[in-house]
């Protein structure tokens, strides 16, 4: 086996694993489902979450001590990470070949030799650690850094790439890692961006990597302390530039090797005919180790970046105008703490049993672009109060794990109460009972709460056109004139009648209904019936609902469940949540 071939196992192998953690993202103990499977490895792995989180949040959770093993790997090879393990630089990879596949070898050379923009992506890496970092310059409050690795990072990129565009796609067809197909809102520019990146390979391979890719930027400022490298022979080589055709990295291996832009694909070794190429310890002559940037370049993607924190947060949506729509999983942190941590890898939204966390779009702001939001009205329902998944699948602890005991205020936690995500609010002007004199209390029997949240004021009104004169009675039923309605409209059970003028207690549900005759039930018909000639009300028992602050905790339920289509008559806004004090809903 060469170290070609060696090179394509280890990528697929990593392919097919990446894929098969993707789909196994989900709740449940069986073999296709999460338990024992290691989720988020390939994640822990990624240098730029360690050292973004690190930054940002000043505090690395366990898992991430995984990065340790990148970098060794690095020192000791090089940049394999890149070349042998990212499933993104896999899959730009293959589609790289097939684009160049049938050129010419001077079209596939040409392709394959350095471009000065190559350099992008170390001025994207300093721009995206510079906001990371702001927290812990000079003094600053901890909040003052926001995360923005998760943007462009390969690895979370690829991961809700996968898992809410491309999953979603194929359980809907097949219907097999879930019974309902996923829904995944606000995931057009997602896509766009995913499908973009794949195919500018076909113009230039690896474009991804090599202009944009902030993880091999990182991963470049170090291989400058790589021990084993590829380097050239001068003596041996004729200057065909034949190792040039299939060299991922465009390091120009045919002159002066850029080891910072070698991704260790070794095609270069294979292809050389005069064995001028070769895997060695010492540096090679001209070999140019760091990259390609220029001190002003720095300065400004650095400066950005301190910058263009305080200048997204101008509008206020950490403060006073933060946004009540935007409601965050169980076991979020603090907003502040919460943007310092999440990387935008979707994981908590695969993992999801009901669909209800979603992307959150750009009506938020950029920083909180594709972070994890409850969208109540999508899915199979609201959050679950027998569910802490979202907690115990996020790599970074920006959603931190919690135990059910915690989630619903029991054993050790009961003086705390359950976590709040939020309060329902009734839209007196869209709800069935209060606005359009119709029976409806799905929300209150859907409320998960013991007791209820929802709470019902019992009313009853009179119906439009309700009051008409007796023309015959008894006992049990009432004749009316001028009365025309479509048999059964009054007789569903919530439906009464009584005489104009008489007390409450004279009011008879109603059980049958024709055109103009009602029935009245035989378990408490009159005994002294109305007149004929005298005026009787129709009226519909209403059970208004209304909220009980101190009992919602915000799950979504009743929102999700609401016959109210569209904008629903009962929504849930994130005041009153418990991870935030200061949104507190009560004095």
């Amino acid at each position: 086996m060469t170290i070609r071939t060696a090179r394509r196992v280890t990528q697929v192998f990593f392919l097919v694993l990446f894929l098969w953690l993707c789909v196994v993202s989900s709740s449940g103990d069986g073999f296709w489902q999460r338990g024992g499977w290691p989720v988020n490895w390939l994640l822990q792995l990624d240098p730029l979450v360690a050292v973004g989180v690190a930054l940002a949040a000043g505090t690395l959770t366990v898992g991430l001590l995984w990065v340790l093993a990148t970098f060794v790997l690095t020192v000791l090879f090089g940049r394999v990470f890149c070349g042998w393990l990212c499933p993104f630089g896999t899959i730009h990879q293959a589609v790289g070949w097939l684009g160049r596949r049938r050129r010419p070898l001077e079209d596939r050379i040409r392709l394959n030799r350095y471009r000065r923009w190559q350099s992008a992506k170390y001025y994207v890496l300093g721009f995206v650690l510079a906001a990371a970092a702001l927290s812990a310059l000079g003094g600053w409050h901890s909040s003052a850094g926001s995360l923005l690795t998760g943007l462009l990072d390969p690895i979370p990129l690829v991961y809700r790439s996968v898992t809410l565009v491309v999953l979603p796609i194929v359980d809907g067809g097949l219907q097999r890692v879930w019974i309902t197909a996923r829904l995944a809102d606000g995931t057009v520019l997602m896509g766009a961006i995913f499908v973009a990146a794949v195919l500018a390979n076909l113009g230039i391979p690896r474009f991804y990597c090599r202009f944009v890719c902030p993880t091999g930027a990182l991963l470049g400022v170090f291989s400058r302390l790589t021990i084993w490298r590829i380097g050239r022979r001068p003596e041996p080589c004729t200057i065909c530039r034949l190792c040039e055709k299939d060299c991922e990295g465009a390091c120009n291996p045919a002159s002066d090797v850029r080891s910072s832009e070698c991704v260790m694909c070794v095609n270069c070794i294979v292809d050389c005919r005069h064995d001028a190429i070769a895997y060695q310890v010492h540096k090679s002559p001209g070999e140019i180790t760091g990259p390609d940037v220029s001190r002003r370049g720095v300065l400004v993607s650095l400066v950005s970046g301190l910058v263009a924190v305080p200048i997204l947060r101008l509008g206020g949506r950490l403060t006073s105008n933060w946004p009540a729509g935007l409601i965050r999983p169980p076991g979020a942190l603090v907003e502040e703490e919460f943007l310092n941590r999440c990387i935008k890898c979707g994981q908590c939204m695969r993992v999801c049993p009901t669909n209800v966390i979603q992307p959150t779009g750009a009506q938020f702001g950029i920083e909180s672009l594709w972070t994890p939001m409850l969208n109540n009205r999508i899915g199979t329902s609201g959050c679950q109060l027998n569910c802490v998944a979202c907690g115990d699948i996020c790599p970074t602890g920006a959603i931190r794990p919690i135990s059910l005991d915690e989630k619903l205020g029991r054993g050790e936690f009961a003086d705390n109460g359950p976590i709040r995500l939020g309060t329902a609010f009734v839209d007196r002007g869209r709800c069935l009972p209060w606005a359009m004199d119709k029976p409806c209390i799905v929300c209150q029997e859907n409320c998960p709460v013991s007791p209820k949240a929802i709470f019902i004021g019992e009313v009853y009104q009179t119906v439009r056109d309700g009051v008409l004169t007796v023309r015959e009675s008894a006992p049990d039923r009432l004749a009316l004139a001028g009365a025309a309605w479509s048999e059964g409209v009054w007789a569903s059970g919530d439906y009464y009648v009584k005489g104009v003028d008489a007390p409450d207690d004279d009011r008879r549900r109603i059980v049958q209904q024709t055109s103009d005759i009602l029935r009245i039930s035989p378990e408490r018909p009159w005994s002294a019936p109305p007149a004929a000639g005298s005026r009787v009300a129709v009226q519909v028992r209403l059970q208004q609902p209304n909220i009980d602050p101190d009992k919602c905790i915000g799950c979504g339920v009743c929102e999700h469940e609401c016959p109210v289509s569209g904008l629903r008559a009962i929504r849930v806004t994130a005041e009153n949540e418990s991870r935030s004090p200061k949104r507190s809903l009560l004095l």
